[in-house]
């Protein structure tokens, strides 16, 4: 298994970062953000959104989202306290401002199943903690399937879904990285190489300029 952090790299302090990931409804973007978010090899803190959407039979409060009322959506809005907020579907969702920076302080990673509403939003608002990534579908066929076979949606809704994909998945070249999700596993080892290299990315890691001080101290030649 790809090995997340060598000894040596634990010690040097870095700030946290934020994974976003984003796809249409049905090509597997929830499915890997909770895959990778179980691994505790990753150690990723899952950021759950609040939504006004009727949950499903499936899903667990506080799990899959924190489920409210409109008012009290109304309420974290106007008092400023969601990182992105956006209207999807004609529900909403987003996500609380405090929990994510408190995460990125203390040098952890977060990461988030959000839309590209939303990640506009957060990347507006924290530019360099961002890093993206678009799942797309190996074809829209497919993706008509896998709606279908979640059998949780009616028939107007995965119709509806399906013309919303289209416009959603002309946005992908404003992420960082695109992966076709034509195999789950392969999907996966491909999330989990971007997040080991986003790990290593120089300017987030704050203590690597003492690290290295430290090498030039030691004595020896």
């Amino acid at each position: 298994m790809m090995q997340t952090q060598s000894d040596s790299e634990k010690r040097i302090a870095r700030r946290g970062l934020i994974l976003i990931l984003s796809s249409p409804s049905g090509a597997g973007k929830t499915t890997l953000t909770r895959a990778i978010a179980r691994d505790p090899a990753w150690a990723l803190d899952l950021s759950i959104s609040v939504t006004t959407r009727t949950r499903r039979p499936s899903e667990i409060d506080g799990q899959h989202y924190h489920f409210i009322d409109r008012e009290a959506f109304d309420d974290l809005r106007a008092r400023d306290d969601l990182l992105e907020w956006a209207e999807v579907h004609g529900n909403f969702y987003g996500t609380p401002r405090r929990p994510v920076e408190k995460v990125l302080g203390s040098g952890r990673d977060m990461i988030f199943d959000i839309d590209y509403q939303g990640t506009r939003q957060v990347r507006a608002k924290l530019a360099e903690d961002v890093v993206t990534v678009f799942i797309l579908p190996p074809s829209m066929a497919e993706l008509r399937q896998r709606l279908e076979r979640r059998a949780e949606d009616s028939a107007d809704t995965i119709e509806r879904r399906l013309a919303n994909a289209r416009t959603e998945i002309q946005r992908w070249s404003e992420y960082d990285y695109v992966i076709v999700n034509d195999d789950l596993q392969n999907a996966f080892e491909a999330l989990k190489g971007i997040l080991a290299a986003e790990r290593l990315r120089r300017t987030r890691r704050t203590g690597l300029g003492a690290f290295v001080d430290g090498l030039l101290a030691e004595g020896g030649g």
